[in-house]
């Protein structure tokens, strides 16, 4: 079939009637995008293709639905923006046609500790109150089975007379079924206290050994100047008032060097500061001295359930709802089905609809008190979606980021006939896509491209699947492409022994991973494989784990400065120019002072939403005037920042700017399919697969021998899989151990040896189907993947 035609080719404009089935988008600049025009056919499924980076989610995410969402919050009023993020117009002229987005990405649901599957759909809401009414003994309203409503309140005060004597008391209800114990979080904290401090020596000695607790710092003066301790004396030897003063001090205001400051003991002071934040988010310094001073354990009063005995003593019939909590989904889903009570009939059909909704969505195996900062991207994703699938709303655009990532070719099918029913249902389902699978159902495909970076940005054909392969494009040549089976494998060196595994759902399983050859482990989501090979290997120096976790750093921070690179180029600056390497830091010495290295300018309008805007005095390039005279190979820093990997790797090659221990690290990037990257691109804007292999790049410089990564298919074109396979060789080839956790058919096809988990998920799952050669697991076809595997292989 030909190519559709562009809006812009068009000969005659559409009837004014077409153009309400139509989201026309026209002069989209938005980051690599060069002034692209399309419209897009409503109440129709589309896929927007394309290699990594070639613009699909700066088209769809940054430009359509971004548009979308900032238009729905100008509805509201000034002081409810205010609680909002600020969203800023998109470069593009003409967008037209818009109807609310709702977005589905693969962000994280956050690692707070409160936060669960149950907490993060309507499911725990739902329990609550089925609890709350059939529940015996009666304990009170739904609250009373919430783990994030405290226990008791107090309600009023009454008068007591006995005697003479009168006295007012507080009166407590119960209102909450919070753990009192552990405050709902169902583990407790244990300091360390040898972390906290040095007890041979004195406060005057420098005896605290805490990050920010500097010797004559705030921190520490509080202590040392409080009056309540002898700062001269060891801490061994305070008595035990002093120790109790010391550790324990209830909140205290007082003056320290003529400044108001509230003083209380180390170790409450340690859990507000330290304790109360996400792990994920702290700097490595003081992450790691949290995970050196404080343990966690279950909490011995209410055994990890997070709540109180009330809440644990009230059952429907021999379940309580921390047992239903506990439940895998999809046998609470039968439980709630055999529950037949007249006076609650709304209540379970709709619980039933959502539990249901994870079964189909193939998150049957998860429980509803599983953290949700424990799921995957693609896993956060399918819970986002269980909230519209029962949704009423029609005439909604929905946009999915890489809905099959972590998906089984088993489960992709699944996934593809939700995307439809969404479509079926009236709405507009727009989907950023790379596996042919679900390319396969597109009702109207965009493809970008033709590269990627500055070399994509593009439209390079619109229209039907059939004519996307037919097109020539770099998507449509490789849409078919299939990986065959290796005509002989490698030997391995060795094994990696694991014994009785029962991490989760494993069920006691004894396998050898072949050391010296490329491993990969497969099995439908919720199988195991996660927790086999991260639960299960030996923690050590020899294991090199990469997986998809959020990068840590701020938006100051880049590809430049993750991997190190920024070192040799500050030092190759320096030596041409004769200064000092901390000029050539945005952070540092070298930053603008009126944006302080940021670019940009933030601006807080009170109850109105704030505003950011490009720095006028240093343009967004981040840096001083007099540091961009400074020249290396006739470029200044910030149009070295400004580089992609591929334009930086040629930079450093020769001349006056080679720079071997650059071109090392810019080479590794490359090696990984980065090199569409610019050097000082945020992190913050980076995928899950972008993230991994950025981390896998860093990695490669390290002495481990064995590497474990986390589908590293994610994000990838089909174009890209073919590289990625030949470095996966290259590492294997050099020595290395390659585990890979991985769904691809065409990395199954190229292993050396492949673990099948199954044979169904949760407790259907978390045992060893398959151990073997590709060719024998395609020859077996005895478990679903061996059957996807030969009929991808054509087998």
């Amino acid at each position: 079939m030909s190519k559709a035609p562009r809006p812009d080719e068009q000969t005659s404009a559409p009837h004014a009637a077409d153009r309400h089935d139509l989201i026309r988008v026209h002069g989209a600049r938005e980051n690599n995008l060069k002034d692209v025009s399309i419209e897009i056919p409503k109440r129709r499924l589309t896929v927007f293709t394309g290699v990594s980076g070639s613009g699909k989610s700066s088209l769809v995410f940054d430009t359509v639905a971004a548009e979308s969402q900032r238009l729905i919050n100008e509805t509201y009023s000034s002081f409810v923006q205010g609680f909002m993020p600020t969203l800023a117009r998109p470069e593009v002229d003409v967008l037209e046609g818009l109807t609310t987005a709702i977005i589905v990405d693969q962000q994280r649901l956050g690692a707070d500790p409160r936060s669960t599957v149950g907490t993060a759909t309507d499911a725990n809401a739902m329990l609550r109150i089925l609890f709350s009414r059939l529940g015996t003994p009666r304990i009170g309203p739904p609250s009373a089975y919430s783990f994030n409503v405290p226990s008791v309140r107090a309600s009023g005060a009454i008068t007591v007379e006995k005697g003479a004597k009168k006295a007012v008391r507080a009166t407590f209800e119960r209102t909450g079924g919070m753990c009192t114990r552990c405050e709902g979080r169902g583990t407790v904290s244990d300091i360390d206290l040898t972390q906290l401090y040095d007890d041979s020596k004195s406060l005057d000695e420098g005896a605290l050994t805490i990050p920010g607790y500097t010797t004559g710092g705030w921190n520490y003066r509080l202590y040392t100047e409080s009056g309540l301790v002898d700062p001269a004396k060891p801490i061994r030897s305070y008595t035990k008032k002093e120790l109790d003063a010391f550790l324990h001090h209830e909140p205290t205001r007082m003056k320290i060097a003529g400044i108001n400051m509230t003083y209380e003991g180390l170790v409450p002071r340690i859990q507000k500061s330290f304790l109360a934040k996400d792990k994920e988010g702290m700097q490595p310094h003081i992450r790691a001295f949290v995970e050196r001073a404080v343990t966690f354990t279950t909490c011995p009063e209410c055994d990890g359930t997070r709540l109180a005995e009330g809440a644990r003593a009230s059952k429907i019939g021999k379940v309580s709802i921390a047992d239903a909590c506990a439940m895998q989904i999809s046998d609470l889903a039968a439980w709630v089905r055999g529950l037949d009570e007249p006076s609650v009939a709304p209540l379970l059909t709709a619980l039933q609809l959502t539990l249901d909704s994870f079964v189909e969505i193939g998150l049957g195996y998860l429980s509803l008190d599983r953290p949700a900062g424990t799921l995957s991207g693609g896993e956060a994703q399918r819970v986002k979606m269980i909230r519209h699938l029962g949704s009423s709303l029609t005439d909604v655009t929905y946009v999915f980021d890489e809905p099959t990532v972590g998906l089984h070719p088993h489960d992709i099918r699944r996934m593809n006939d939700l995307l439809l029913q969404l479509r079926d249902k009236g709405n507009t389902v727009l989907v950023v896509e790379h596996k042919p699978e679900a390319i396969a159902i597109a009702d109207h495909v965009v493809d970008l491209g033709p590269g990627a970076g500055t070399a994509g940005g593009t439209v390079c054909f619109e229209g039907t699947v059939e004519g996307l392969r037919a097109s020539g494009t770099v998507t449509g040549r490789h849409l078919d492409d299939r990986a065959a089976l290796k005509d002989t494998v490698r030997e391995p060196t060795g094994a990696l022994e694991i014994r009785g595994a029962s991490a989760h759902n494993l069920r006691d399983v004894d396998v050898d991973i072949p050391l010296g050859v490329l491993t990969v482990v497969t099995g439908v989501a919720g199988s195991g494989k996660s927790s086999l090979v991260h639960g299960s290997l030996p923690a050590g120096e020899e294991v090199v784990s990469v997986d998809q976790s959020p990068i840590r750093g701020s938006r100051r921070s880049n590809p430049a400065t993750y991997t190190g690179l920024l070192d040799p180029i500050r030092k190759a600056f320096a030596k041409a120019n004769g200064v000092k390497p901390a000029l050539f830091s945005a952070n540092s010495e070298g930053a603008c002072p009126t944006c302080n290295g940021a670019g940009v300018l933030y601006t807080d309008l009170g109850m109105m939403a704030g505003t950011s805007s490009t720095c006028e005095d240093c343009e967004g390039k981040r840096f001083q005037a007099s540091v961009l005279e400074y020249l290396l190979g006739g470029r200044d820093i910030s149009e070295v920042l400004a580089m992609s990997v591929t334009e930086a790797e040629e930079f450093f090659a020769s001349g006056e700017a080679a720079t071997p221990a650059a071109r090392r690290i810019l080479a590794r990037l490359t090696d990984v399919g980065l090199g569409y990257l610019t050097l000082g691109q945020p992190l913050t804007t980076l995928s899950g697969g972008e993230r991994q292999r950025l981390k896998l790049a860093t990695h490669m410089g390290e002495k481990g021998g064995i590497y474990v990564l986390d589908e590293p298919t994610t994000g990838l074109h089909l174009a890209d899989v073919e590289q990625l396979l030949g470095l996966l060789d290259r590492l294997v080839d050099s020595g290395k151990s390659v585990i890979v956790v991985e769904h691809h058919q065409a990395v199954m096809a190229h292993a050396d040896w492949i673990i099948d988990l199954g044979p169904g998920a949760g407790h259907d799952g978390g045992r060893i189907v398959f151990e073997g050669t590709p060719a024998d697991l395609v020859a077996a076809r005895s478990t679903l993947t061996g059957e996807h595997l030969a009929e991808y292989v054509g087998a």
